[in-house]
């Protein structure tokens, strides 16, 4: 039986690529990575249907470049995987429309001059205050893909190659292990971790698909694996050994990241995009919320 509920669309709005969904210690966050904007809800997503009291999300900020994803910090704002690098980012005040401005700070922008266009692409903190975040090529490009890491100085240093578009990542309860998934490959890497954030073994494969990509990802606070899959219109969750014991449909051909709260009512937010879909359905680009017995890890921050 699923452990997930009913789906419910959260507000009206339909994203080209929606992305980077994260718990908050309240609500959730996630990104329109395309249109470069920060959305978040107020409070937990009620799943009341009606008109009046309908699940929503609230622009947060809007940048002139994709966004990726975004992590806290400890500093307040948020750590973002933007544009060709890695950036710290908050909110300035409004415009003259009253939207809200986007204050930026780049830490880095390692991928301005690669040998083929690229943008980052999601990224989250670990449980030691680390940031990282996928860098993917415009066109697949194989093996052009990258994995970058921020200490929580703000030191940024590419630490894995031959990637084609990374997704995810995500950790462990302790950040000692890593999944991350080569959505061009069908696969989902895991790694071990050390203490001061190198990678010391080579990576093994932790589950492969072969009818759908695996995109973005989480880890329970059962140590389970989940993982949207693009074009497969459903979610797996992974034993920690990798072993799939659930498959959850989602009525949407693309989900793309998925997040858990983890407070009590206990509930699951799916990113969704109509980008590439010659005839979107009425949810796809939907943000969708839904009950779940599954509790998540709380959300690490990035900073010391």
């Amino acid at each position: 039986m699923s452990t997930v509920g009913e789906w419910t669309a959260l507000g009206a709005a339909r994203h080209e690529l929606g992305e980077g969904a994260r718990a908050t210690d309240d609500g959730f966050l996630f990104v329109d990575l395309l249109a470069g904007v920060l959305l978040e809800t107020d409070g937990t997503p009620s799943l009341r249907t009606d008109r009046d009291s309908a699940p929503t999300a609230r622009e947060r900020l809007r940048l002139d470049i994709p966004l990726g994803a975004v992590a806290p910090r400890v500093a307040g704002g948020w750590i973002a995987a933007a544009g060709t690098g890695i950036a710290l980012v908050d909110v300035s005040g409004r415009t003259e429309s009253g939207a809200p401005a986007a204050a930026i700070e780049w830490l880095a922008r390692p991928f301005d001059d690669a040998p083929v266009p690229m943008r980052m692409n999601d990224g989250v903190a670990d449980p030691h205050g680390r940031f990282w975040a996928g860098a993917m090529p415009y066109d697949g490009t194989p093996g052009a893909g990258r994995l970058v890491r921020v200490e929580p100085d703000g030191s940024v240093q590419v630490v894995l190659d031959g990637l084609t578009i990374p997704n995810g990542p995500a950790f462990g309860p302790d950040g000692a292990t890593m999944y991350l998934a080569d959505s061009a490959r069908g696969v989902i890497l895991r790694y071990r971790v050390e203490a001061d954030g190198g990678i010391g073994e080579p990576a093994q494969v932790f589950a492969t698909v072969e009818d759908a990509s695996p995109d973005g990802m989480t880890v329970d606070a059962d140590g389970c694996v989940w993982s949207a899959l693009w074009g497969g219109r459903r979610l797996h969750r992974y034993s920690p050994g990798g072993e799939l014991i659930d498959v959850v449909p989602v009525p949407v051909a693309q989900p793309t990241s998925i997040a858990l709260s983890a407070r009590a009512p206990h509930r699951i937010v799916v990113t969704t995009a109509t980008h590439g879909l010659a005839g979107p359905g009425p949810l796809d680009g939907a943000t969708l919320v839904a009950p779940t017995t599954v509790a998540g890890l709380p959300t690490a921050t990035f900073g010391a």
